[in-house]
């Protein structure tokens, strides 16, 4: 009987989107005593009009399987906030802000959006690090045109990070050198990344921007884990294909209590420099829906310019040397919502005791 319900459960659409609630990996608990069945889904929202759609659209997916009653107990992320009482690890108290840059997918310009935004937040007069979680595909050496190594403290216990337009920073490949591939399990990867974290002297800082690598496995959770992060930031572009995984990242955020800032539209539309027409190469409004799924809003819309490819690929940011170009000044505004974001969340890791019962 469960194995009918779940094939009848597959015709139920989530809203807005093109996947199912069984194929989201919605549906929990289901169970059928004396003709009564009853059914646990968590979904991502607290929209009450996503509640009540998915409720009724699953109720009559059911209806020809003629239970006496149908109970279905929809969860909610205000729900899962509330049952969950264990507080993060604080393993870099001089830190006073992490925000996490994240996407479901690679190639949707998350690299370059941590760059852009951590020179911003720079010029905006905050002491910033940028910390290049991306293990397996390190890219912010390229972006920031760093080719030296870092050195160690005086005592030769901690490395200190680079220092490059304003930001302090650290990569796998600033220590390993370019082109190393890291052939690393999950575990080591965790290992490295919490290094990264307390064998650096970073000194005080307002904001660390982690650029983390794709998708929502063991850098993720490491990271939600060692330190309290005040804010995550999806990126994403507006193509169907990298909106569901995004779906996915934003869900990760909803699951490790990590307040979520906003979605980034990377590569939104393209302006012809000839006839300054806009081409929406890849769609449009779905960046939109996103947002609205989670309750959080599109913070910024960087547009696709060639000239963001060719101050990545040389090591020349557009925020610091193109700082009145049409996407620079988006970085700005996205930073300066940022920075309102963190003092609205009053989120503050240096305040916060170390804490050893993360398991």
């Amino acid at each position: 009987m469960q194995e009918k319900i779940k094939q009848a459960l597959k015709q139920v659409i989530y809203p807005n989107f093109e996947k199912d609630i069984v194929s989201f990996g919605f549906v929990g608990a289901i169970e059928v005593h004396d003709n009564i069945c009853n059914i646990k889904v968590t979904i991502p929202s607290s929209n009450n009009e996503v509640i009540s759609k998915v409720k009724s659209d699953i109720l009559n997916a059911l209806g020809h399987l003629q239970f006496s009653h149908v109970n279905v107990d929809i969860m909610t992320p205000n729900i899962q906030k509330e049952n969950n009482t264990q507080s993060p690890k604080n393993i870099a108290p001089t830190i006073k802000h992490f925000v996490m840059v994240s996407s479901g997918k690679g190639g949707v310009g998350k690299s370059t959006t941590s760059v852009n935004l951590a020179i911003s937040l720079a010029k905006s007069g905050k002491k910033v690090g940028l910390l290049d979680a991306d293990i397996y595909g390190p890219n912010i050496p390229r972006m920031l045109g760093l080719d030296t190594e870092p050195t160690t403290t005086k005592d030769g216990k901690k490395l200190m990070p680079l220092d490059k337009y304003g930001i302090k920073t650290i990569s796998i490949e600033s220590i390993y050198g370019k082109g190393q591939s890291f052939i690393w399990r999950g575990p080591i990867v965790m290992r490295v990344i919490m290094q990264l974290l307390q064998d650096v002297e970073w000194g005080e800082l307002d904001i660390m921007i982690v650029d983390m690598p794709p998708g929502t496995g063991d850098a993720q959770l490491t990271l939600a884990q060692s330190v309290p992060v005040s804010a995550g930031i999806n990126v994403t572009t507006p193509q169907m294909v990298a909106i569901d995984d995004g779906f996915r990242a934003l869900d990760m955020f909803m699951k490790c209590h990590i307040p979520i800032f906003g979605i980034i539209e990377n590569m939104s539309a393209f302006v012809c420099p000839d006839c300054k027409k806009t081409y929406e190469i890849f769609g449009k409004g779905n960046s939109q829906t996103l947002a609205q799924q989670f309750n959080t809003n599109v913070v910024a819309k960087i547009p696709l310019d060639p000239s963001i490819v060719e101050a990545s690929d040389g090591g020349k940011p557009l925020s610091f040397f193109q700082p009145d170009s049409i996407a620079s000044k988006i970085y700005m505004e996205c930073a300066i919502k940022l920075i309102e974001f963190l003092e609205n969340v009053k989120a503050d890791n240096s305040k916060i005791q170390p804490k050893d019962n993360v398991q």
